[in-house]
């Protein structure tokens, strides 16, 4: 749990459990085959991350807009990682005793 709030920003952590909301939705209804909603997740998070960095940043160069469209990818990434990650342990089954 340290190494989420190390990595992905404390502003951006809403993403997560956002993230396995839609990832639910999409399971449930079958919008998409279940192996591709992991690069939904993926794709969502990256244009939410980056929007919220964009319009929390001063881009007055094209500088500061590559570097605000590298953080929003990165961050992206991370919280549709942890989301994908938190939804596979949450299905694992606790094995039966024999």
């Amino acid at each position: 749990m340290e190494a989420i709030k190390e990595f992905i920003k404390p502003e951006l952590l809403i993403i997560i459990p956002v993230l396995y909301i839609i990832g639910k939705i999409l399971k449930n209804t079958k919008l998409i085959a279940d192996k591709h909603i992991p690069l939904a997740l993926g794709i969502i998070s990256i244009v939410l991350s980056t929007i919220y960095i964009i319009g929390n940043s001063n881009v007055i160069d094209a500088k500061s807009v590559l570097e605000s469209i590298f953080i929003g990818i990165t961050q992206g990434i991370l919280c549709a990682g942890v989301s994908v990650y938190v939804n596979q342990i949450a299905e694992v089954q606790p094995r039966k005793k024999e």
